[in-house]
């Protein structure tokens, strides 16, 4: 009888961006269903081919081609927000699966650079389109991860920063529940409002140009 594949270890065969394209809510969600069996090792575009041969070794499954369903490798990059658009919805900051996004409700939102994954998540839910990716072009510091352009120390921190924020929304869900409807509907009215703005803004800039 085999013994159980521990999922710990598994996690460190994952370079931890927290992009959720393997189709799970973390790095480490996806490396709990590996070692259950209910997941196969090729389901982390980020990692590539380096995972997917650390975890052959690791379980001893066969070397498999990374799965298309899950999209394809891509450089690493940073998110950075237009701050001229921003609304401050806080929209990103709770997408975001690291907490790399400060920023209050209706106050402009800045990335922590040193603390983005690249992972993407912020920018599908921004309702004004202000978030840019720019490739990530500074070279690592400290000892190198096994991928390239990743340090060892930022791999352990996107773990830690991931971990952390997942404890601390279990923590406040509890004492939340009861208030969130009203809160949800009050931002999203705040939100559509911001939004209305920011679309009147943009349509009178463009007159200007089109008139001058």
């Amino acid at each position: 009888m085999t013994s159980p594949l521990n999922p710990f270890q598994i996690d460190q065969c994952l370079p931890q961006i927290q992009c959720r394209q393997c189709g799970l809510p973390s790095c480490f969600d996806y490396a709990k269903s590996i070692s259950r069996g209910e997941s196969l090792i090729n389901r982390c575009p980020p990692g590539g081919e380096i995972t997917i041969k650390a975890l052959s070794r690791l379980t001893a499954n066969a070397i498999i081609p990374l799965d298309p369903e899950c999209g394809a490798p891509r450089e690493l990059c940073t998110a950075i927000i237009v701050e001229d658009h921003c609304i401050g919805c806080t929209l990103c900051i709770q997408a975001c699966p690291v907490d790399a996004i400060c920023g209050t409700a209706k106050q402009m939102h800045t990335v922590i650079t040193a603390e983005c994954t690249g992972c993407e998540l912020c920018v599908e839910p921004c309702p004004v389109d202000c978030i840019d990716l720019e490739s990530h072009t500074e070279a690592s510091v400290g000892e190198p991860s096994p991928w390239s352009g990743y340090s060892a120390r930022a791999v352990e921190r996107a773990r830690q920063r991931a971990r952390a924020r997942n404890q601390r929304l279990y923590q406040l869900s509890s004492d939340s529940q009861q208030s969130v409807p009203a809160n949800r509907e009050h931002l999203r009215q705040g939100i559509r409002e911001s939004v209305k703005r920011v679309r009147e803004r943009r349509n009178s800039a463009r007159s200007g140009c089109s008139t001058s």
